[in-house]
C-alpha cells in the first residue's frame, strides 16, 4: 500500500515538473506567435506620412517596367495606386492583366511620384491619347517627382513634361525626346531635378532603388536592395547598343522598324500640338 502511494506521489510530482517545465516553452511558441503576428501586420500596414506612388498602367505595357520599380517601393512601404481610364484589368506584354486600383476620377490628384512604365505600343497609343496626356500633364504639374522608365519618358514628353529637362528612354527610340525639347543623355538612369527618367525594362530596378534613396535615405535603398538580393551578373555583355555592337543593333532596329516609326509619328504629332517643333 505504501508502494503504491508512493508511486502515485512519484507520479503526480513528475506530472506537474514536466508541466512546469511546458510552461517557459508555451510562452516562447506564445510569444514568438504574437510577435510573428505583430510583425506581419507592422509590414503590410502603410504609414500615414507613406509617399503616394501613382503608377500608370495601360493596355500592352511591358509589365516588368511597372513590377521592377513596384516591388522597391512596396517594401518602402509606399502608398501605391496603379491608376487608368478605369479600373478593368488592362493586357501586357505578358498576356497577364493588370488590374488598375483607382480610375482617373478618383486617383490621387496630389501624389509625390507619378511613374509611367513603357510598352511601345501602348506607349504610342498614350501618346496619341489626349484623355491620357492631359492626366498625365495634370498630376505631373502637382508632382514631386515625375518619372518614367523606358518608353514610358515618351508619355512624359508627349504631356508637355520633358521641355527643358535632360532624360533618356529606351535605346531604340531615346533619339525622339529631343522632339519634346528634352535633351537625351545616354545613361541608365538620369536624373534633373525632379525628372527621375530610366532606360529599358531592366533599369526599373535601379531606378526604383535610386528614388528610395531620394524618398526616404539612402539607407533604406541599400536594405531594399539586399532584400531583393539585387547583384546583377548578366550571362552576356550585349545589353545595349554598345555592347552589341553596330550589326547586331542594326538587325534588331529593322526588326522594330513598323513600331518605332508609328512612335516617331505619335512623338512628332505630340510635339507638333505641344507646339515644340
Amino acid at each position: 500500500m505504501t508502494n503504491e502511494i508512493d508511486r502515485r506521489q512519484v507520479m503526480s510530482l513528475s506530472a506537474m515538473l514536466a508541466a512546469g517545465a511546458a510552461l517557459p516553452a508555451q510562452a516562447a511558441t506564445t510569444e514568438m506567435k504574437e510577435t510573428k503576428e505583430e510583425h506581419m501586420r507592422k509590414m503590410r500596414a502603410i504609414p500615414k506620412d507613406a509617399p503616394k506612388v501613382s503608377m500608370l498602367v495601360y493596355p500592352k505595357m511591358v509589365a516588368l517596367d511597372l513590377i521592377g520599380p513596384m516591388t522597391v517601393f512596396n517594401i518602402l512601404r509606399c502608398n501605391i495606386e496603379l491608376v487608368w481610364k478605369d479600373t478593368k484589368p488592362v493586357t501586357t506584354d505578358l498576356r497577364i492583366p493588370m488590374a488598375p486600383t483607382h480610375s482617373f476620377a478618383d486617383a490621387n490628384r496630389d501624389p509625390d511620384v507619378l511613374f509611367v512604365p513603357g510598352g511601345i505600343i501602348g506607349t504610342t497609343a498614350c501618346m496619341e491619347d489626349p484623355e491620357v496626356c492631359d492626366f498625365v500633364a495634370d498630376l505631373g504639374s502637382r508632382a514631386d517627382w515625375v518619372t518614367s522608365v523606358c518608353t514610358g519618358s515618351l508619355v512624359l514628353g508627349a504631356a508637355g513634361l520633358l521641355d527643358g529637362y535632360d532624360a533618356t528612354s529606351y535605346w531604340a527610340v531615346a533619339e525622339l525626346l529631343p522632339l519634346f525639347g528634352a535633351r537625351h543623355v545616354n545613361q541608365r538612369i538620369v536624373q534633373d531635378r525632379n525628372r527621375f527618367t530610366g532606360g529599358g525594362v531592366t533599369a526599373g530596378i535601379d531606378f526604383g532603388l535610386a528614388l528610395a534613396a531620394k524618398l526616404k535615405d539612402e539607407e533604406a535603398a541599400k536594405r531594399i536592395q539586399l532584400i531583393i538580393e539585387y547583384t546583377p551578373q548578366p550571362p552576356f555583355k550585349n545589353g545595349s547598343p554598345e555592347e552589341a555592337g553596330p550589326e547586331r543593333t542594326a538587325s534588331m532596329r529593322k526588326s522594330r522598324q513598323g513600331m518605332d516609326a508609328a512612335a516617331r509619328v505619335a512623338a512628332e504629332n505630340a510635339a507638333a500640338r505641344l507646339k515644340l517643333s
